[in-house]
């Protein structure tokens, strides 16, 4: 097995960058706390009442910032989204690494109903665009930058590679049944929680896009479909809040290759300091190479 050299962005590290913006935000950082580490490090800061985000990598900048317009327009709008601290200027940049603080929606990670998911993404998707451009999606456009970072097998590493064109082909001559517009980018039931009062508000803004609406229904179909996720009447529920069944537009099955090949390159980042990972990438990748259930995938 041979691997490329990277850099690692590992939980220590986004730690200390951490405490260094906390000093600069004039916030407590003793006591921070990991909830989650892929494109960004997530923790929870000062006694859990903040949340901070922190980048992978000095090129993640343009979308943080980017960020943080969308969710100061999404507060003008008054949509159930994450609000930013406003103590600080946002983003705090250190060492490169782009660092943001927001309100923390609750003491733990209370995920919203299915059906109040589709009612929000209806919502989201009905208001009027924002007053700043918004870059197009290109759903393979991080793919290799991934691939090169990832402590994978170079064969591995191939076959993703050889995957990710072949579907970039199809993707290409797909003919869309809804019309394009704002996109959260990645919606999905990990990405929509109630805050303190049971109010679901939708989260991680980093990701907004222009593009086909289809896109942003994806996940919540393959949660189902393909993962057994989520339940047949959960995902009905979702499907009534939003209006529309992407399962039935002939597109489906290919951006569902799509999304589940983003799902393996994300992970892959993590493999080379977390061997939970690197054990999840090689299943993910025996099943595309096979075509067997995807129902095993673990979340993470």
């Amino acid at each position: 097995m041979t691997t490329t050299e990277r850099t690692e962005f590992d939980a220590d590290a986004a730690a200390a960058i951490l405490r260094k913006a906390c000093e600069i935000a004039d916030l407590d950082p003793d006591g921070i706390e990991m909830l989650r580490f892929g494109d960004h490090a997530v923790f929870r800061v000062d006694d859990g009442r903040i949340v901070s985000r922190v980048g992978r990598s000095p090129d993640r900048l343009p979308s943080v910032r980017r960020e943080v317009a969308v969710a100061q327009w999404l507060a003008a709008e008054d949509y159930p989204a994450a609000r930013l601290v406003t103590a600080a200027k946002q983003p705090v940049v250190i060492d490169g690494h782009p660092v943001t603080f927001w309100e923390a929606l609750a003491d733990g990670e209370k995920y919203a109903s299915t059906g109040e998911m589709g009612v929000l993404l209806r919502h989201l998707h009905e208001l009027a665009p924002p007053p700043f451009s918004l870059p197009h999606l290109k759903p393979f456009d991080k793919v290799a930058q991934r691939l090169e970072r990832a402590g994978i097998p170079d064969a591995t590493r191939a076959f993703l590679r050889s995957l990710a064109d072949d579907l970039a082909t199809k993707y290409s001559e797909l003919k869309f049944a809804l019309p394009a517009g704002h996109l959260h980018g990645d919606f999905n039931v990990g990405n929509v929680l109630h805050d303190g009062t049971g109010t679901p508000k939708v989260i991680d803004l980093d990701g907004f896009v222009t593009g086909p609406r289809e896109w942003d229904l994806m996940q919540t179909a393959m949660y189902y479909d393909s993962f057994g996720w989520h339940s047949e009447a959960e995902y009905a529920d979702f499907v009534a809040g939003y209006g529309f069944d992407v399962r039935e537009w002939p597109g489906y099955h290919i951006l569902r290759s799509v999304r589940e090949l983003l799902m393996v390159t994300w992970l892959s980042q993590n493999a080379s300091t977390n061997q939970l990972a690197a054990e999840e990438v090689e299943k993910r990748v025996e099943s595309l190479r096979s075509g067997g259930s995807r129902r095993d995938w673990a979340p993470f």
